[in-house]
C-alpha cells in the first residue's frame, strides 16, 4: 500500500495509539486527537477504518523491518539475512514492542480481509526478495544448485517467525540468538557452518 505523506503521518499516529491502548482504542476520533488534527481530515485521508488499520500495518512493517545498509544478500547472503532478522527479532524493548503490535495485526487479520491481504503482500515482498536473492547466489557459486529459491525463502521466513515467537516468552541474549540464526540459516540454505 503506497501511502501520501498525511496518511503516512496519520497511520504514525495510530500506531502509537496500538502500541499503548491496542487496536480497539483505534478510531477516527482517537488518531485526530493524537495527531491534533480534525476528525474530518483524518476521515478525507482514509476512506474506512480498515484502510486507516491497513495503512498503519503498513507502517509498522515499513519502519519495524528495515532491510540491513547496503546492497541486499551482499558480502553473502547467510550473514545479511541474520542481519535482517536481529534486526527485527524481539530483542530489546522497541523490536519487542514493534512485534507485540505485529500480532495485534495477526490477530486481527483471522477476521479482517483486508489487514490479511497487506500482511500477504508484505510477507510476499519480502519472501520474494529473498527468492530472488538465492537465486542469484545459486548462480554465482555462494548457494548450492540443488537449493530451491522459493522454498528456501519460505523455510527462512517461518524460521525467524518461529524464533520470534519464542523470544517472547523466553528471551535470550542477542549473541546467542544471533550464533544459533546463523547455523540454522545456513543449514537451510545448504551452506557449512564456518570453521
Amino acid at each position: 500500500m503506497d501511502l501520501t505523506e498525511r496518511q503516512t503521518q496519520l497511520a504514525d499516529a495510530a500506531l502509537r495509539i496500538v502500541a499503548r491502548s491496542g487496536l480497539g482504542a483505534l478510531s477516527f476520533r482517537a488518531v485526530a486527537s493524537e495527531d491534533d488534527c480534525s476528525l474530518g481530515s483524518v476521515q478525507k485521508a482514509f476512506p474506512s477504518k480498515q484502510r486507516m488499520v491497513t495503512a498503519a500495518f503498513t507502517r509498522l512493517r515499513d519502519t519495524s523491518a528495515p532491510l540491513p545498509p547496503g546492497e541486499p544478500g551482499r558480502p553473502n547472503l547467510r550473514g545479511w539475512l541474520v542481519d535482517l532478522f536481529i534486526g527485527v527479532l524481539p530483542l530489546d524493548r522497541p523490536r519487542r514492542a514493534a512485534h507485540r503490535q505485529g500480532e495485534v495485526f495477526a490477530q486481527v487479520a483471522l477476521i479482517d480481509p483486508d489487514i490479511a491481504a497487506a500482511i500477504t503482500e508484505s510477507d510476499t515482498r519480502l519472501r520474494g526478495l529473498i527468492a530472488s536473492l538465492v537465486a542469484r547466489g545459486r548462480a554465482e557459486g555462494e548457494i548450492p544448485a540443488w537449493v530451491d529459491p522459493d522454498t528456501a525463502a519460505w523455510a527462512v521466513w517461518a524460521l525467524a517467525g518461529g524464533v520470534a515467537s519464542q523470544l517472547t516468552y523466553a528471551p535470550e541474549p542477542e549473541d546467542e540468538v544471533r550464533a544459533r540464526l546463523d547455523v540454522a540459516i545456513g543449514a537451510l540454505l545448504g551452506v557449512a557452518a564456518p570453521d
